[in-house]
């Protein structure tokens, strides 16, 4: 069930990047109310987050990038793509495994946290989600039709 709730948010994603492409690069740079401030930022940020928490899942290195640097869809397209390969092929792998691994995680300030390896997973679906709602707000914000993001009228196989 995780991979397909991960297939759902890359669909979504998708259809948000492609709504997207029709928006000036100022209306998707332009600084909102909540969120990371920006449609594009928003995108960026559940991307990252994705990224960042995989790779500390598969012990690979995190890939350092700065939201600021961010200027254009395209960036975000190709960041999305990349992640969702990485992502993809860490899921499948990890739901054959059938584990209730621990992951530990070391704060800034030092402490461990603890979590199965399913909470940072689940953890990511979420976050994912509740930021794509604020681009839905936006979006009817700026009088354009935001992109459906019910599960219940998607095709997703498993679901």
């Amino acid at each position: 069930m995780l991979y397909e709730l991960f297939e759902y948010n890359w669909q979504v994603r998708d259809e948000w990047i492609e709504w997207c492409e029709s928006l000036p690069n100022e209306e998707l740079t332009k600084i909102r109310t909540g969120g990371m401030e920006s449609i594009l930022y928003n995108l960026f940020h559940v991307i990252d987050c994705e990224q960042i928490w995989i790779n500390q899942l598969q012990e690979t290195p995190v890939i350092q990038k700065n939201m600021k640097t961010i200027t254009a869809l395209g960036e975000i397209k190709e960041y999305s793509s990349q992640t969702k390969k990485v992502s993809e092929s860490f899921i499948k792998k990890f739901e054959k495994s059938n584990e209730r691994r621990l992951f530990t995680f070391t704060s800034k300030s030092g402490e461990n946290k603890q979590w199965t390896y399913d909470k940072v997973l689940y953890h990511i679906i979420t976050h994912e989600i509740h930021h794509i709602g604020q681009i839905s707000i936006w979006a009817r914000e700026i009088g354009i039709k935001p992109i459906s993001s019910d599960l219940i009228f998607r095709d997703i196989e498993g679901i």
